[in-house]
């Protein structure tokens, strides 16, 4: 039996170790993190896990649905319509669909007439090829008009990207547009319940799951991979990577001179920060706010809540304030109270009643590799999975593109990647 390692315990990493040890590998995956999960693992409030960054699902995202049901968890997942609105002019207004995008007041009815034309128009292309070469900020402003970009879009590239916002690939808009669905699923109890349980189904299994363990190199030595990790060196006929490619560079020894840096520039990323509150009430109506006023210092709004009961969280109304930030930005380096402090007072913009007393607590989360900055000729710049040490794999959220950093496209890629190295493996 061969022994294959996975490193990260994320959607990617949970889903292609699945489908190593339905393979017959003998498989070991390490994840730094307490608990398996990525960016989608959760904290408790109340009796419930809550994600540290806020998630959801799409009708489109068919394998992650799967697995739901494959682990028999798919009675968890709840299905709706939450309302989701832009913050513009000091207003909330609804922008879910096409009567809301008709209605949208902010522009004018000819720019909401090319605003939704435009959405349409993307729904149903099939394919992203015809996109590739071309920014989104100029594809955008040429096809849905200078007065929709200004008003919903650039506000949203910047929120997300900041100075890169402009370089950003119309690839990935297309992909943000095309594979999202107006109902969201969500399970009961947090995503925390599926890695949880995929966990608990690898350690079934035989497999092996060493949460609390950062592997600190990867090299070749004769015919096997080392991972070097606090516990010491263990041999793998095969390993998954599911880092960073900055990272992956940073740890494995022995790649070829010319690989580091053909491969480095890839691994730029935009940094997620994000303040959790917990109210004693609720802030506002609409489950999603995307931010488009100047002076915030979130460009999210999402009040959890809206969507699921607070009843499942002690009664708590839970509210994220999501940001991207450069990794160098002050905020990461503020204490919790300072956050709070800069965040609490923009409260009172979206509802002039919020009082400092509705806050029950608080949580910062943060995470240095959350976005990838995907400019025009990304996928040219993505390094193969195969990379040049023999057995060694890598693959993270960066080769999901155009489609957006979800779980549904990680566990996709996951199970993939894992089939080749199967196909591989000695028997």
């Amino acid at each position: 039996m061969a022994d294959v390692a996975v490193i990260g315990a994320g959607a990617l990493g949970m889903a292609g170790a699945r489908r190593l040890a339905q393979g017959g590998a003998s498989v070991t995956v390490y994840e730094r993190e307490p608990r398996a999960g990525g960016l989608t693992a959760g904290f408790k409030v109340g009796a419930n896990w809550l994600d540290k960054f806020y998630h959801h699902l799409f009708r489109t995202d068919r394998r992650m649905i799967g697995l739901f049901d494959e682990l028999g968890l798919g009675d968890r997942l709840q299905w709706g319509k939450p309302p989701t609105a832009v913050l513009r002019n000091g207003q909330i207004h609804p922008l879910a669909g096409p009567v809301e995008v008709l209605k949208f007041s902010p522009l004018s009815p000819l720019a909401r007439i090319r605003l939704g034309a435009a959405i349409a128009a993307l729904k149903v292309i099939p394919d992203p090829e015809r996109f590739e070469g071309q920014t989104a900020a100029r594809w955008l402003q040429r096809w849905m008009g200078q007065e929709a970009y200004e008003v919903v879009w650039e506000p949203q590239l910047r929120g997300k990207f900041g100075a890169e916002a402009e370089r950003i690939g119309m690839p990935w808009f297309w992909a943000r547009i095309h594979d999202r669905t107006p109902q969201l699923g969500y399970p009961r109890g947090g995503f925390q319940v599926l890695y949880d349980a995929l966990a608990a189904d690898l350690e079934a299994g035989g497999s092996t799951l060493q949460t609390g363990t950062a592997v600190e190199s990867i090299a070749r030595r004769g015919d096997k991979l080392i991972l070097t990790t606090p516990h010491g060196d263990q041999p793998f006929d095969a390993v998954l990577c599911s880092l960073p490619t900055r990272l992956f560079l940073r740890i494995t020894t022995d790649l070829p001179d010319s690989y580091v840096p053909q491969f480095s520039q890839t691994g730029d990323h935009i940094s997620a920060h994000c303040l959790i509150l917990e109210l004693d009430r609720k802030l506002q109506d609409a489950y999603w706010v995307s931010v488009a006023d100047p002076g915030y210092p979130f460009v999210a709004l999402v009040e959890h809540t809206n969507w699921m009961p607070a009843s499942d969280y002690g009664g708590s109304h839970l509210v994220y304030l999501g940001n991207y930030l450069p990794p160098d930005h002050e905020l990461f380096g503020m204490s919790d109270e300072d956050v709070l402090e800069r965040f609490l007072p923009h409260l009172s913009r979206v509802n002039p009643a919020f009082d400092r007393s509705w806050v029950k607590a608080a949580h910062v989360f943060q995470a240095p590799y959350a976005q990838p900055i995907v400019g025009v000729g990304y996928r040219e710049s993505l390094p193969p999975h195969r990379t040049p040490l023999p057995g060694l794999w890598l693959a993270n959220m960066g080769h999901v593109y155009p489609h957006d950093r979800g779980q549904n496209y990680s566990a996709i890629l996951g199970e993939e990647v894992a089939d080749r190295i199967l196909a591989e493996l000695p028997a």
